[in-house]
């Protein structure tokens, strides 16, 4: 079975990026940031992302390249057939993050209609009433999921090149200039360096062991570490793609497009005298009265920046949504031998099932509940505080101490064309600094420390 491939090298940056690139660089990133000193929290996160970021993606992308096959073979082939279930592990675990993440993207796509309508024009109390009948309807939101499911479905069934790459070619270029459009606007509206003082201006009396953590946390996340997600791309990449080039390339573009959510988010709401809160109601409730009160003057100019805006958080759902179904989608096409088209199937159906559970247990069927959770918070938990953490930390044991050092050195070095030096650094983070900090992320997520 022959197996599809990147086309290019800003094929496979785009790509990449994309997969990394999502609903929480628009409101986790920037929140983060301004509560946790501003630009001090960036050059933290920065510093994380140098120390673990890079380093455990590109163990994925030599994972995922040597072994040319789908995340479930390529752990076997790498570590021997126990560490398949690594491979298995990042599968489920995409394929859940898949299921519930959808919901937030339906939401999304309905917010870019019912904007394009002129629905969300009111006052304050209106639009959260708008989201909270919305939301707890039984029937809008879980087809909303599911449409947003099958607009992924349809990327996926057309292949790597035809579909995942053309496809992140057109949707992260329209991702960054409808940031940087929006970006433009919201900074030039009265009273708005509030808004980029409070993002960018560093406060290291706010920086604590615990903002340290958060920083680390938010580089593991922001990178789809541990989905195996980067193993699937890189099995994709052919043998001249400079890992580690590239790998850089992906960190650099998706913090750019984190700060640039900042500066989008936070001149808005300074200009309008909104202290912006996290979550769905940063998004769907306390935006959309920003850009109406923003642009009170301007009317037709706020209708525009808010179409834009969640046709913004569509394509940035999207792009993150292609990559987790590519993942369980090429075990089944590849591990089953069944047609792209019906391993995609597969993955789809499945998610399909997660989204509307996830979406009735918020809304319409409270009672749905694991754990004292709704479905929706225990898949929220499961994959972001056990799962992707188990799979980070497997990974970084496995290629920094059982896989032949030969042969990480070979990839790595791209046959020796890397300069040696940044192996032997490289291969420190991977072996010491890398687990340590993946645990350190994990007891204090568990409220350990």
């Amino acid at each position: 079975m022959k197996r599809g491939n990147f086309g290019s090298k800003i094929g496979i940056v785009l790509a990449t990026a994309g997969s990394a690139v999502g609903l929480g660089n628009v409101w986790r990133f920037p929140y983060m940031t301004g509560q946790n000193g501003g630009a001090a929290f960036i050059i933290l996160y920065f510093a994380c992302i140098l120390l673990l970021g890079i380093p455990g993606m590109i163990s994925e992308f030599i994972i995922g390249r040597h072994a040319q096959s789908n995340a479930f073979s390529a752990y076997g082939k790498m570590g021997g057939r126990w560490w398949r279930y690594v491979g298995i592990l990042g599968i489920l675990t995409s394929t859940i993050i898949l299921g519930f993440y959808a919901v937030v993207a339906g939401w999304c796509l309905q917010y870019l209609f019912a904007s394009i309508a002129g629905q969300l024009c009111g006052d304050a109390a209106y639009v959260q009433n708008y989201f909270q009948t919305f939301s707890g309807d039984p029937v809008k939101p879980c087809l909303w999921g599911i449409a947003f499911v099958l607009l992924t479905h349809f990327v996926i069934v057309r292949g790597v090149q035809r579909g995942i790459e053309r496809a992140s070619k057109i949707l992260m270029p329209l991702l960054l200039i409808l940031l940087i459009v929006i970006v433009v606007s919201s900074c030039m509206l009265p009273g708005a360096i509030k808004g980029v003082e409070f993002l960018l201006l560093p406060d290291f009396s706010k920086v604590t062991h615990s903002v340290l953590l958060e920083a680390l946390g938010q580089a593991f996340f922001s990178l789809s570490l541990g989905t195996a997600c980067l193993c699937t791309y890189a099995s994709y990449f052919s043998r001249e793609i400079n890992l580690v080039r590239s790998a850089g390339q992906i960190a650099v573009l998706d913090t750019i497009i984190a700060i640039l959510a900042g500066l989008m988010i936070f001149p808005a709401a300074f200009s309008v005298g909104v202290n912006p809160d996290s979550g769905p109601s940063l998004i769907f409730i306390t935006l959309p009265n920003v850009f109406q009160q923003a642009f009170a003057q301007m009317q037709a100019v706020g209708y525009v920046i808010s179409i834009l805006f969640y046709a913004l958080l569509v394509f940035a759902a999207l792009t993150s949504t292609i990559s987790m179904h590519e993942i369980g989608t090429a075990f089944f096409h590849e591990e089953l031998k069944l047609p792209r088209k019906k391993a995609a199937l597969i993955i789809t159906v499945v998610c399909s099932i997660i989204a509307v559970f996830c979406s009735l247990s918020i809304g319409a069927v409270p009672g749905i509940r694991l754990f004292d959770m709704s479905l929706m918070d225990f898949c929220d938990f499961l994959t972001a505080q056990i799962m992707l953490p188990a799979g980070a930390f497997l990974t970084s044991i496995m290629i920094g101490w059982l896989v032949s050092r030969d042969t990480v050195r070979d990839e790595f070095t791209n046959g020796g064309t890397v300069n040696q030096s940044l192996f032997r650094i490289w291969l420190v983070c991977v072996r010491f600094i890398v687990p340590v900090c993946i645990l350190l992320i994990f007891l204090h997520q568990s409220d350990i420390i």
